[in-house]
């Protein structure tokens, strides 16, 4: 029997209606066997500051570390802001990657999909979250790599995964599924 490895999921928009959680959730629901994913919340975390992060650090800090430092593997899903990742995205990363040398992302393989209503589905934020990832030492998978764009039309009016959507998102789950089970032996 295969090993089920746990992933962390970091949506980086804090709707609950966002298209961006709905790709998550959809993603979950396609995920191989050997993947269980789980959204990681990130809109509770106060901001970064290293003033409030000593021997007692937020509660909200200590639990986004345990969630994360528990999990075999990441995956981000995210929206562009500005050609970049959402501020909220940028400190969850950072609260992670804190204190410094215990870094809850290192080593884990990692991958991100970038989701927008725009034509070039994210790119900017994409590959800016990517620089990143070589910083904090999480693999990224490299391909398939993935842009959704025109994600206003994924879904229907009441949720769900347009069909000419899956094949895509069936194949990048797919791949983040090898992915993982290779970086985790």
């Amino acid at each position: 029997m295969s090993n089920v490895y746990n992933v962390a999921v970091v949506v980086g928009s804090l709707r609950k209606a966002s298209i961006n959680r709905k790709v998550a959730l959809a993603l979950a629901e396609l995920a191989p066997a050997n993947l269980k994913l789980n959204i990681v919340e990130i809109g509770e975390l106060p901001l970064y500051n290293e003033d409030i992060d000593g021997d007692s650090p937020p509660a909200a800090y200590s639990t986004f570390r345990q969630k994360v430092g528990s999990s075999d593997a990441l995956l981000f899903v995210t929206p562009e802001y500005n050609r970049s990742v959402p501020a909220p995205l940028k400190n969850a990363i950072d609260v992670g990657s804190r204190p410094y040398g215990k870094s809850v992302w290192s080593g884990k393989p990692g991958a991100v999909i970038s989701v927008s209503p725009g034509a070039i589905g994210g790119f900017g934020a994409n590959q800016h979250l990517r620089q990143s990832f070589v910083f904090l030492n999480v693999p990224c998978m490299q391909q398939p790599e993935a842009y959704l764009g025109g994600a206003g039309t994924a879904f229907d009016d009441a949720g769900k995964l347009n069909e000419s959507v899956k094949p895509f998102l069936q194949s990048f789950i797919n791949a983040f599924g090898e992915w993982v089970a290779q970086h985790k032996k």
